[in-house]
C-alpha cells in the first residue's frame, strides 16, 4: 500500500478525510495479521527515529508507539520537558527544527488546556516531518481510530444506525481532560454512527468540537444528541463508552472539581445499565478504568467489554500511522 500521507501531521482526525483515515484502517489490519502471523515487517521504517515527548506520564500510549515502531525497525526516544531544554523555556520552533536533523517525526503529549494542541500546531508550522498527537486538550487522534477499528471488528464497515454512547461517569482522583470524549464525538459522527452524549451539567465540551459533532452528522445524515440522563442514553445502544471527564469548562481547580464530581456519583456503568443497552452491544473505555467508580468490575470483566481490544488496537493505528507518515507505504 502506497498513499499521499507521507510527512501529513496527524494532530486531530479533523485534518484527515474519510478516505485518509480509511486508509489508515487498512493499514493497521494489515500489520494487525502479519502481527498475528509471525510475518516480519522490520523493513518498513529501518533506521528511522521517533522523539516523543511526553509532558504527562502514560502506559498504553508510551508502550504501543514504542513497541510499534520497534516492530517496524525503528527506534523511538522517550523525552520529557524536565529531562529536555523544553523545561527551561525552549520554544517549540528550536526544539523542532534541532529534532528535525536527528530523525523522522515527532509525537507529542500535551494536555495543557488551552495549550496542548496549540503546541502541536507550532512545532508543525516549522518543520517538514510528521508531529503526531499522543493526546493533547482537544483531541486523542490515536485513540478515537483504535475504538473505530475495535467497533469496526465487531459490527463490519457498514456503521449506519448504530447507536454510539459516550456518558460521563463518576471519578475521584484527579482531573481528567476532555479529549477522549471530543475525539470520540467528532470522529464517530463521520462513519454512520448515531452519537449521543451524556453528562451531568456542567461537564460540558469545548465548543468548536461540539460545533464539529453537529457538522458531521448532518452531512453524513447521522444523529448527535446531548442528554443529561444515562439511563436514556444507553437504552437501546450499539455501543457504551463510559468515562469520566473533568468540568473543564468551568473550572481546573481540583477541590471545585471534586464537588462538582461527588454530586453524581451514581453515574456509573453498571450491569442494570448495560442490560439496557442492546444484548449484542459492546462496553468500551480507553484505560486506565477506576473500577467501581466508573463502571464496576462485572461490566469491566464482563461478556460485553472490549476493552483489552481497544488497548491492542493502539498498537496497530499507531503503527499504521507512523509507517504511513514516516515511510510513506507499508
Amino acid at each position: 500500500m502506497k498513499t499521499t500521507l507521507f510527512h501529513k501531521d496527524f494532530i486531530t482526525t479533523e485534518d484527515w478525510s474519510v478516505d485518509e483515515l480509511e486508509a489508515m484502517l487498512e493499514a493497521a489490519g494489515e500489520l494487525k495479521r502479519r502481527f498475528a502471523f509471525g510475518e516480519a515487517h522490520d523493513h518498513i521504517l529501518r533506521s528511522k527515529t521517533l522523539f516523543m515527548l511526553f509532558f504527562e506520564e502514560s502506559t498504553r500510549t508510551r508502550n504501543s508507539f514504542e513497541s510499534g515502531i520497534t516492530q517496524l525497525g525503528g527506534h523511538a526516544i522517550y523525552l520529557t520537558p524536565s529531562a529536555t531544554q523544553v523545561g527551561h523555556g525552549e520554544n517549540a520552533k528550536d526544539t523542532g527544527m534541532v529534532l528535525e536533523r536527528y530523525g523522522h517525526g515527532i509525537a507529542v503529549r500535551d494536555c495543557r488546556t488551552n495549550i496542548g494542541q496549540a503546541y502541536q500546531y507550532e512545532l508543525a508550522k516549522f518543520i517538514d516531518i510528521p508531529v503526531i498527537s499522543m493526546q493533547d486538550d482537544v483531541d486523542h487522534p490515536c485513540q478515537a481510530m483504535a475504538d473505530l477499528m475495535t467497533i469496526k471488528e465487531r459490527f463490519g464497515n457498514d456503521l449506519r444506525g448504530r447507536k454510539f454512547v459516550i456518558s460521563w461517569t463518576y471519578a475521584p482522583k484527579y482531573v481528567r481532560p476532555l479529549s477522549v470524549p471530543q475525539a470520540l464525538i467528532m470522529l464517530m459522527t463521520r462513519f454512520g454512527m448515531d452519537v449521543t452524549l451524556a453528562h451531568p451539567k456542567g461537564f460540558e465540551m469545548m465548543p468548536k468540537c461540539l460545533e464539529a459533532a453537529r457538522k458531521h452528522a448532518q452531512e453524513n445524515g447521522t444523529k448527535f444528541e446531548i442528554v443529561d440522563d444515562m439511563d436514556a442514553a444507553i437504552k437501546d445502544a450499539d455501543i457504551v463508552y463510559a468515562k469520566s471527564w473533568g468540568p473543564i469548562m468551568v473550572t481546573e481547580e481540583p477541590k471545585e472539581v471534586q464537588a462538582m464530581c461527588d454530586q453524581h456519583k451514581q453515574w456509573i456503568c453498571d450491569e442494570r445499565r448495560m442490560s439496557l443497552a442492546k444484548p449484542s452491544s459492546i462496553y468500551m473505555h480507553c484505560m486506565p478504568i477506576d473500577r467501581g467508580y466508573e463502571a464496576t468490575d462485572a461490566v469491566v470483566d464482563g461478556p460485553h467489554s472490549v476493552i483489552y481490544d481497544e488497548a491492542e488496537n493502539r498498537l496497530h493505528v499507531q503503527k499504521a500511522l507512523m509507517a504511513l507518515t514516516m515511510g510513506g507505504r507499508i
